[in-house]
């Protein structure tokens, strides 16, 4: 019986996307603490450049907690137009390479070239010449990693940031996975982290010497995952051609949250990252979703469907925050929000050498 065929997949993730275009696009900029963003009371940053992230900001945080750490960050409105127009060009370039290409987000995908339109001897390579085309037509960096599945390769990508590259061979999984906290891992958020650690699971390691049963029975069906993910095994393919019915994103805060404008605060970065892959696909929604996770676990959810598409940001922004005021003031701590828009429409988005992985 023929060996199972080990794939080759490569993810490439824009270094700092919003805040690197900025900075290219206004040199006074090089160098600062850039924020993009507002600084008003209800704003929150959609992004932060590295000089900034040194300050400890990110993503998702209120603006006045961005301030508070760093008098110094500059802050830029978002330009969604631009920056679906620079994701537009980076693009084609996976596609010259392999027609496997899941774009998770406009400055994030996964490549599949176990097959490879250009005969690239690498995957290596591959993803070498990607990230200097990429530089080229773009003046961007981008970081990639180079593993034989899609868990391995984003965690590969994390490595050597920013501009960097990194592999993990097949038989290095499970002691690269073994030496990470299990933060690190895809699917462990910070209150699964936390009972984790609660149950003295600390590293890929600690989590692989747990058994299946003793993972469901804490875990559920995410019990399964687990196991998987702790030996470096994730089956998942690249997916170029799922329809979407639904886009969102969610965010599990780092503790249960009971103050409205925090909440807010991370909806409206959920909005964000919902409205980019609308820009980025050129689709449009007519219903909202709020979810909540409280800090029981239990799940609530708050939808508003309009008879026409939701066509800009601020009216996402609207509807998103309407929804989420339909609940306060909370009557316990909020774990999690995610905001997803559906009534999509528009549907989906649309061999060759064999690459060696390195």
């Amino acid at each position: 019986m023929a060996a199972e065929r080990i794939r080759k997949i490569i993810h490439i993730d824009m270094d700092a996307f919003y805040a690197s275009i900025e900075q290219r696009d206004d040199p006074t900029l090089l160098g600062r603490p850039v924020a993009v963003g507002y600084p008003a009371k209800r704003g929150v940053v959609a992004a932060a450049s590295y000089e900034a992230r040194r300050f400890g900001i990110r993503s998702a945080m209120p603006s006045t907690t961005a301030m508070r750490k760093c008098p110094e960050l500059v802050f830029v409105p978002p330009r969604f137009e631009v920056y679906r127009a620079v994701s537009r060009q980076i693009q084609p370039i996976f596609k010259d390479y392999t027609p496997l290409v899941e774009p998770l987000s406009l400055d994030e995908a996964y490549l599949d070239v176990t097959e490879n339109i250009r005969g690239i001897p690498t995957a290596w390579e591959t993803a070498k010449i990607i990230r200097a085309r990429i530089r080229e037509e773009t003046g961007l960096t981008a970081s990639a990693g180079v593993s034989c599945n899609k868990l391995l390769a984003k965690l590969a990508s994390d490595h050597r940031k920013p501009d960097g590259q990194f592999a993990i061979m097949p038989e290095e999984a499970e002691a690269f996975v073994a030496a990470l906290p299990v933060a690190k891992l895809h699917g462990v958020g910070p209150v699964t982290a936390a009972r984790m650690r609660a149950l003295g699971i600390e590293t890929g390691a600690d989590l692989r010497s747990r058994s299946l049963d003793l993972l469901r029975d804490c875990f559920g069906k995410a019990g399964d995952w687990y196991f998987q993910i702790a030996r470096g095994h994730d089956g998942r393919p690249v997916e170029p051609d799922r329809e979407r019915k639904s886009a969102g994103s969610e965010r599990t805060f780092p503790e249960d949250l009971a103050d409205p404008v925090r909440i807010e605060a991370g909806v409206l970065a959920m909005a964000d990252d919902v409205w980019a892959w609308c820009e980025s696909t050129g689709t449009r929604g007519r219903t909202v979703t709020v979810k909540i996770k409280w800090a029981d676990f239990r799940v609530s959810t708050r939808s508003r469907s309009m008879e026409a598409p939701i066509e800009t940001r601020d009216r996402l922004h609207e509807l998103a925050l309407d929804l989420i005021r339909s609940v306060f003031p909370p009557a316990r701590g909020v774990r999690l929000v995610g905001v997803a828009v559906s009534n999509l429409n528009t549907g989906g988005m649309s061999r060759n050498v064999e690459l060696p992985l390195a």
